[in-house]
């Protein structure tokens, strides 16, 4: 069998009309080029080119096979920009994992416009409340809050989520404003039985009186009067400001946990990851906290 790549080297040459000029453009010697055209005649049987000391012509059967190769090259240059363009523009199915909250109040946006966009792409969004697993579960991107635990995945910082303790007027008149020594002991909605809360610098091993996996519904929680909570500026933003819930332990957030999109890797990243995640790093109101702040400039 003839290898494509000497046919493709044949025609190299003979739009250049030199070996060492193709011998150039291709980057390798003008010693390879005449040994792979001449074993390239060889195994044909014809002879392609005719070689003098300033030039080589094609002879009638190099003609008539120059067409052909040319034909080929021009296929394979067609294939590569078709490839080319695809990188460049979102297709085929995203496969995307976020917090629940997370993903309910703040991808929404991202999603309709990436879609709007770019009409070849689709997206699937997983909503949930678990480290999931991106190779084994077949996602492309995948929102992470707080501290990364795998080493392995590309991780791109989109800022931070301010989380705060709040409680609702009718449950402080009730039950006092505590402490943060006072903690252990207060009514607190936790997602977790085994939560462990800090405020003030003083750790808090809770009995949650309401263990609920959504902060969504501990936010509601809180709103009802039933307890005291732990969640996200982006949650309870509008209950604080219209006094509805009221910040415990000063003023300022209990914690800034940051905020990535996790992919598996940076070596030919498909462009509806990378569009995607672009698009995640523009919007950053909701990461705000709840009193003053500013934006933030991206690098």
């Amino acid at each position: 069998m003839i290898p494509p790549a000497d046919m493709l080297l044949f025609v190299a040459v003979v739009r250049a009309e030199s070996f060492t000029r193709a011998a150039r453009q291709l980057g390798i010697t003008k010693q390879t080029v005449s040994e792979r055209i001449s074993n390239l005649e060889e195994r044909l049987g014809v002879r392609l080119l005719e070689r003098t000391t300033r030039r080589v012509r094609v002879t009638g059967t190099g003609a008539t096979y120059y067409e052909r190769c040319a034909a080929i090259a021009a296929q394979i240059d067609e294939a590569n920009s078709e490839v080319q363009n695809r990188q460049a523009e979102p297709t085929g199915l995203l496969r995307v994992s976020s917090p629940t909250f997370y993903g309910r109040r703040y991808l929404a946006p991202v999603v309709s416009k990436y879609l709007a966009r770019h009409p070849q792409a689709q997206v699937e969004l997983v909503l949930a409340d678990r480290r999931v697993h991106l190779i084994e579960e077949g996602l492309d991107v995948a929102i992470r809050i707080g501290p990364l635990d795998d080493s392995s995945l590309v991780a791109r910082k989109l800022g931070e989520g301010p989380v705060y303790f709040v409680a609702s007027p009718r449950y402080l008149s009730k039950y006092g404003t505590p402490n943060a020594r006072e903690l252990r002991s207060a009514r607190c909605i936790g997602i977790s039985a085994f939560d462990t809360w800090e405020a003030e610098g003083v750790k808090s091993r809770i009995d949650p009186v309401l263990t609920v996996n959504d902060l969504e519904l501990a936010c509601e929680a809180a709103l009802a009067g039933v307890g005291i909570a732990r969640v996200p500026a982006i949650l309870c933003r509008d209950a604080v400001r219209d006094g509805r819930l009221k910040v415990l332990f000063g003023p300022g957030p209990a914690a800034m946990p940051a905020i990535h999109a996790v992919y598996p890797s940076r070596v030919n990243l498909p462009a509806k990851v990378r569009v995607f995640v672009d698009a995640l790093a523009t919007l950053v109101e909701p990461m705000l906290p709840l009193h003053g702040g500013t934006r933030r400039k991206r690098s």
